[in-house]
């Protein structure tokens, strides 16, 4: 079957998402600086969910570029991820209201692992589906960013419960991280198309 559908819904859900976190910023109650300032933990929070948001749909944009059928295996395993990306607002709410705390810090964290996990699961089915010689194959090699990533959120997680602040950090640099484009897709594309 054609990925305009799930790519559709897929879009719908991240839209969602955004707007669902947005909702959670809460204005002051009172007009001063020092109200403002209060409410830092959780727009600090919203800004680094927005981020990975947004990372997840540029790749998963560009990894639908590489297919142009869908399974049943990888709509579930998109859906894998939409599941885990619908939990970010909850995670970052949490997160940024109670100041950092360590368990709401950890859940982020676990949160984020997993949404990880499952876009690398959802990748690896697509690649499966795809075979060998598929653009995305070509493109991607063996993803080291990828592992990186899953790698630096595995071991913040337990950092969480002695240095919630230092957790927020590392999931942070992998956000920058993913910010640096890669383009790797992009050019496997572009030389498909010539």
């Amino acid at each position: 079957m054609k990925k305009n559908r799930m790519e559709a819904f897929s879009d719908g859900v991240l839209a969602i998402i955004i707007t669902i976190m947005v909702l959670e910023l809460k204005v002051p109650h009172e007009a001063t600086w020092h109200a403002l300032l209060e409410k830092l933990p959780v727009f600090l929070s919203y800004v680094l969910s927005f981020v990975y948001v947004a990372i997840y749909w540029n790749n998963h944009h560009h990894l639908l570029h590489t297919v142009e059928n869908v399974n049943g295996q990888v709509m579930w395993a998109n859906n894998h991820l939409l599941f885990w990306l619908s939990l970010v607002p909850f995670a970052s709410a949490w997160a940024g209201e109670s100041y950092f705390s360590s368990t709401p810090v950890a859940l982020y964290g676990i949160v984020l692992f997993m949404a990880g996990l499952a876009y690398y699961l959802l990748s690896q089915t697509i690649r499966a589906t795809q075979g060998e010689n598929s653009i995305l194959v070509q493109a991607t090699g063996a993803d080291y960013k990828g592992f990186v990533s899953l790698i630096l959120n595995a071991v913040a997680i337990p950092f969480a419960f002695w240095m919630p602040y230092v957790t927020m950090l590392i999931y942070a640099i992998v956000g920058v991280i993913w910010l640096l484009p890669d383009r790797r897709i992009e050019k496997a594309l572009q030389q498909e198309n010539k």
